[in-house]
């Protein structure tokens, strides 16, 4: 059980609580206490401002709360482009990258998903909706396998077929493949990402049915007509409050300008497994002589992720000089 009270750290002999962050909407912060209750708090300074997955300490205000500092993180799930930086969510276990068979997803920004999770230490988990569309789908998780060859845990679902109906493909349970992804995210908070026409705000709804009535009880808090996914939102998936699904905002583009080239190819699980075997220790593995990296490709690495690997390392090395 999470304790109720922070140590006085400002002295004032005032108690802190432990609390939750559990939505984020400009400077207010949804905080759920140990038992359960959300109350609206407001960080008390403006640096630093708390986010989703945050363990923080707050003091009763008014019919809300302040928040008063927070606690160290695990770890935060972020990108970084030329011109901001944007957090996803705090102390994550999972981060689960939603793709589908249609639209045509973009390897580029799946392999900075994967890129970012594991500089973060945050384990990934790639779900391929859609199988319904047959040789789409066919043909999507071809483009997946060298993913799964590298040991990436790639599942196949179908958001289309609720409860077995007409149309579900056999390979998969009568659910779709839900139960198959449920075993995966109990016990964990995990965190959705995906690009738009993907199935997230479904998948959201199927595996978490009263989110939509969640969604409109924050709408109606902040005095909004209409709710779309600006900021991450926690649920739960479980009344014991153990297991936990984090809604993201959608993205464009998925910037790694946090990240130093000489980190990238450590960070790409099938390139790292054969950096330690080239001539030299700084190796790029762009054009050195006795690459082991380069020596692979075609025999252990696939040649699209060489070259995702080529692209991002030379934009990273641009980014790095200015």
């Amino acid at each position: 059980m999470m304790p109720t009270q922070c140590p006085d750290a400002t002295g004032s002999g005032l108690a802190e609580r432990l609390g939750l962050v559990v939505g984020t909407h400009g400077r207010h912060c949804w905080v759920e206490t140990d038992d359960g209750q959300r109350l609206l708090c407001h960080p008390r300074g403006k640096k630093d401002a708390p986010l989703v997955g945050d363990r923080v300490c707050w003091q009763p205000s008014g019919d809300g709360g302040t928040i008063m500092r927070t606690l160290e993180r695990r770890n935060l799930f972020y990108r970084q482009d030329e011109l901001r930086t944007k957090s996803f969510a705090a102390n994550l276990d999972l981060l689960l990258v939603l793709l589908a068979a249609d639209p045509v997803f973009s390897e580029s920004q799946l392999n900075r998903a994967l890129v970012a999770a594991r500089a973060a230490g945050i384990e990934a988990l790639v779900v391929l909706n859609k199988q319904d569309l047959g040789p789409a789908f066919d043909s999507a998780w071809e483009r997946l396998a060298p993913y799964r060859a590298f040991g990436q845990t790639v599942l196949p679902l179908c958001l289309n077929a609720p409860g077995g109906a007409a149309g579900a493909p056999a390979s998969l349970d009568d659910d779709g493949g839900l139960e198959a992804l449920r075993q995966h995210l109990e016990g964990r908070a995990t965190l959705v990402l995906g690009p738009s026409g993907t199935g997230k705000s479904t998948l959201v709804n199927r595996l978490v049915p009263t989110a939509m009535a969640a969604t409109g009880t924050v709408s109606r808090a902040l005095n909004s007509g209409r709710h779309t996914t600006t900021s991450s939102t926690w649920y739960w998936l479980d009344a014991q409050r153990r297991s936990a699904l984090i809604d993201s905002p959608g993205f464009q583009e998925f910037g790694l300008r946090h990240l130093e080239p000489p980190q990238l190819a450590h960070l790409m699980p099938d390139l790292d497994a054969h950096c330690g075997q080239c001539r030299f220790y700084n190796c790029t593995h762009l054009h050195e002589p006795g690459c082991a990296v380069r020596a692979a490709v075609g025999a252990g690495i696939n040649e699209q992720r060489y070259r995702l690997y080529v692209d991002l390392h030379r934009e990273l090395s641009v980014a790095a000089r200015y």
